[in-house]
């Protein structure tokens, strides 16, 4: 919580495994019943909604990104969607489902940030999807200058 603005109930991830600084990050969420979007995405068959797969994905990026800048929540910065490309949903996530988020920094211009994402749940892909997100200061929602270029 000290490294995302998100708070619950749109906080996605529940903690991080593993982590090699400025390259990738590997998170945990684990889906239980309680979720508050299992109240009306399909009650007979409670299933995660893909664009929260997605949004937990992007958390891990986030998560990468603030290990590696520093910036916390209280910084005035956020990173916000840029776009979502080959995103491919492979298996239902249900609760009582652990999702591994796997997730590296693909490429960096300017104030631009590219990542490779996938969700697995017991080693089976559930979701992978290319995500380009841009930090921004969220008093102004313009995007902040960055020195690293590529």
């Amino acid at each position: 919580m000290a490294m995302l603005p998100h708070r619950q109930p749109f906080l996605l991830i529940d903690k991080i495994i593993e982590h090699d600084p400025g390259k990738s990050l590997v998170a945990i969420k684990n889906v239980t019943y309680n979720e508050p979007f299992f109240l009306g995405h399909f009650p007979q068959v409670p299933t995660m909604p893909g664009v929260l797969i997605i949004e937990a994905m992007a958390q891990a990026c986030g998560l990468l990104t603030a290990i590696e800048t520093g910036i916390k929540p209280e910084s005035g910065l956020i990173f916000y969607f840029a776009g979502i490309e080959d995103a491919r949903f492979k298996r239902i996530v249900e609760p009582g489902d652990q999702l591994r988020f796997e997730v590296s920094l693909d490429r960096v211009k300017r104030h631009l940030r590219r990542f490779k994402a996938k969700a697995t749940v017991d080693g089976e892909l559930a979701c992978e999807a290319t995500l380009m997100c841009v930090l921004k200061d969220a008093s102004r929602a313009a995007p902040v200058a960055s020195d690293s270029a590529e």
